[in-house]
């Protein structure tokens, strides 16, 4: 083979592997921009990313409680109450996220039937309360009688008067029988809940949560505060008393209502830290939402026997500024 054809060849190998090289390289240069393609950064603030830490952290502890539960054959009633829009749900939702389902139910219930109307007014709530060793969460209950109903209309002034008188000496019943109940009431502001409902509105996958009863909430606001007065002035007792969870931040009411819960019960292995305190000036007894409402009332009138009010503007003033 002469040198001339031996060089061209030599030069012919050489494009080729420089070509191959460069297809590679090319190759390599796609295969890199299509993984980048993959991911995402998503940039997260560090109240959210606290938050997350914080709600896995007491969702652990809940674990460790339900264990408890079980092992010691406790029965344990969540009621969740509050205006419509409230965060209920959002923190029904975090609570049994991680939860065993076989011990832990969610109950919310419709409206009676016809048959349940004719019942003792607890009686279709009795066969929903928790056995031994069972989590049950009621996502409203019996306080359908302390807020929507009379304010809608749904009974009469006597059932209702019925009601406040028969619901302490139901739930001394319910305690004395071993239950241990938890009574949870959202408070929302009327300015945080017209938001709500408007991002209900626009939302497609949220569109089911709004009821002809959610669009009169705005409209009744000032009957809905005089209901929950006189509903927390009956049904608030030492035996059986009510949490107010002040919920315009729904993060913040989601981690002290389990904060709550679980500061109420000394189960195994049990963690504290700042994970588990609560916001103090948003978790208030029974006791001192009354007293508070009371003060914002200042001069309003309020006849808690038949459920009407005197009402001027500085009583519609006060009663807006209120839950």
């Amino acid at each position: 083979m002469s040198e001339e054809l031996l060089e061209r060849e030599e030069e012919q190998f050489k494009e080729l592997k420089d070509d191959l090289k460069d297809e590679k390289e090319e190759n390599e240069k796609k295969e890199k921009e299509k993984d980048n393609k993959k991911y995402v950064t998503i940039k997260k603030k560090k109240s959210t990313i606290k938050y997350e830490n914080n709600l896995r952290l007491l969702q652990i502890e809940l674990l460790k409680f339900q264990n408890y539960v079980k092992a010691q054959g406790l029965k344990v009633l969540l009621i969740m109450e509050g205006r419509d829009a409230a965060g209920k749900g959002g923190t029904i939702k975090r609570i049994i996220e991680h939860l065993n389902p076989r011990g832990c139910r969610t109950v919310a219930l419709e409206k009676p039937s016809d048959v349940e109307k004719t019942q003792w007014y607890f009686q279709r709530y009795i066969a929903h309360l928790p056995s031994a060793g069972e989590i049950v969460i009621f996502d409203r209950s019996w306080y359908n009688r302390g807020g929507v109903e009379p304010v809608m209309g749904f009974c009469t002034p006597q059932q209702h008067k019925d009601f406040l008188r028969e619901v302490p000496l139901f739930e001394n019943m319910l305690v004395n029988s071993g239950i241990i109940v938890f009574k949870f009431y959202f408070s929302v502001s009327q300015a945080e809940q017209k938001k709500r409902f408007d991002k209900r509105r626009k939302d497609p996958l949220k569109q089911y949560k709004l009821s002809p009863v959610d669009q009169k909430s705005q409209e009744l606001w000032d009957k809905y505060t005089l209901a929950k007065y006189s509903m927390l002035l009956a049904s608030n007792t030492e035996e059986c008393p009510w949490t107010i969870i002040r919920s315009d931040n729904k993060k913040k009411a989601r981690l002290n209502t389990i904060r709550h819960m679980l500061s109420r019960v000394n189960y195994e292995d049990k963690q504290e830290g700042d994970f588990s305190v609560m916001n103090e000036d948003l978790v208030l007894s029974g006791e001192q939402e009354i007293h508070k409402m009371e003060a914002n009332l200042g001069n309003a009138s309020i006849n808690l026997k038949n459920g009407k009010k005197k009402k001027d503007k500085y009583t519609s003033e006060k009663i807006q500024n209120m839950d």
